[in-house]
């Protein structure tokens, strides 16, 4: 089918270095921040594949997600 253009895909789960390059981070800060709880795992999607949810990444990069902060208005 010559022309055919296919949409772009929007990503819905990323890659450990994708979600550190996400947000705008070295992987071993992104690493760090995991290990440390600040920032939650990953999902086990199948055996031996890790990925985070774009959504939930683009929440946490608008401070969005930030246990016992209800209170506060940004």
């Amino acid at each position: 089918m010559k022309g055919l253009i296919m949409p772009k895909l929007t990503p819905i789960m990323a890659s450990e270095p994708s979600a550190a390059a996400l947000l705008d981070m070295p992987l071993d800060v992104f690493r760090d921040l995991v290990e440390a709880g600040a920032i939650p795992p990953g999902r086990h999607i199948a055996p031996g594949l890790v990925r985070w949810d774009v959504d939930q990444l683009k929440r946490i990069g608008r401070a969005e997600t930030c246990d016992g902060m209800d209170d506060v208005t940004w």
